[in-house]
């Protein structure tokens, strides 16, 4: 991973550093934008298989309700309806896969090039290629931007605030909705949980790191109005139950016998 991701993000921090003024927080900029945006193909195919699942859920409850006590059917049945609907479950994981090597290599890539020790600075430079000799006098980059340092973390912890509150809002507009209590629940949780994450982070390593989370996030809000087709869930109807099916088909009996009674009630007015 160091060679194939993590030192090549770090050798293109330092190519935009040195074409935009050697200004570290333009090149993180830059930087993070051009992977996000890279990978929102990715983003976008598993947001269709997220869809699709979700279309298919009420019959997929139906599935359960009817083979409850029947795994191996349930399953035969459950690939079967897959197939009909040109679904395929592991779609959505693949996406996954790919982008997640890559979004470390992006944060570990920035925190390697803010070095401020002499130690990271002895590490920095076994990653810079060395056919490219401009790089290496680039070291140590420029990390002041405003009250920040971006090697060290921030002290007023502004950029935590805003990277929370970036990661709570993207979080609620790409959860899809919830089909039960435990779904909402589990929902409502992660809500909470990965803004937290994401903000401790924040707060704990370098504030280059969170200045990436916060584009990052910026950049996958303005994605989901952009493309807002992809990513906006249907409410799917939910599976009917026994009772209201039930009920169904009685009213339905009853109104066969209320047709059935009617000629008669005709001709006896018709005689009379």
């Amino acid at each position: 991973m160091n060679v194939l991701i993590i030192r090549p993000i770090i050798n293109l921090l330092l190519l935009f550093y040195l074409w935009l003024g050697n200004e570290t927080i333009i090149a993180v900029t830059v930087v993070t934008i051009i992977f996000r945006l890279a990978m929102t193909p990715l983003m976008l195919n598993q947001q269709k298989s997220a869809r699709k699942q979700q279309s298919l859920r009420p019959k997929m409850e139906e599935l359960q309700n009817k083979y409850k006590d029947d795994r191996e059917k349930l399953s035969q049945e459950q690939m079967k309806l897959y197939k009909e609907a040109g679904f395929n479950p592991l779609g959505g994981c693949l996406p996954l896969l790919i982008q997640f090597p890559i979004m470390i290599g992006v944060y570990q890539a920035i925190i390697r090039v803010l070095a401020a020790t002499p130690l990271q600075l002895l590490t920095l430079s076994n990653d810079i290629y060395s056919w490219v000799p401009a790089f290496s006098l680039l070291i140590p980059l420029k990390s002041r931007f405003l009250w920040l340092d971006l090697a060290l973390r921030d002290p007023y912890y502004v950029l935590p605030v805003l990277v929370f509150a970036t990661s709570w809002l993207q979080q609620k507009l790409l959860t899809p909705p919830a089909q039960d209590e435990q779904s909402a629940a589990m929902n409502k949780q992660m809500m909470i949980m990965m803004p937290l994450m994401t903000a401790y982070f924040s707060a704990t390593f370098a504030s280059g790191l969170a200045v990436y989370f916060f584009i990052t996030n910026v950049v996958g809000i303005l994605q989901y109005y952009l493309f807002r087709s992809h990513y906006v869930f249907d409410e799917p109807e939910p599976a009917p139950t026994k009772k209201a099916q039930s009920k169904a088909q009685s009213k339905g009996k009853s109104s066969a016998k209320s047709k059935k009674h009617k000629p008669q009630a005709v001709r006896q007015r018709a005689s009379k």
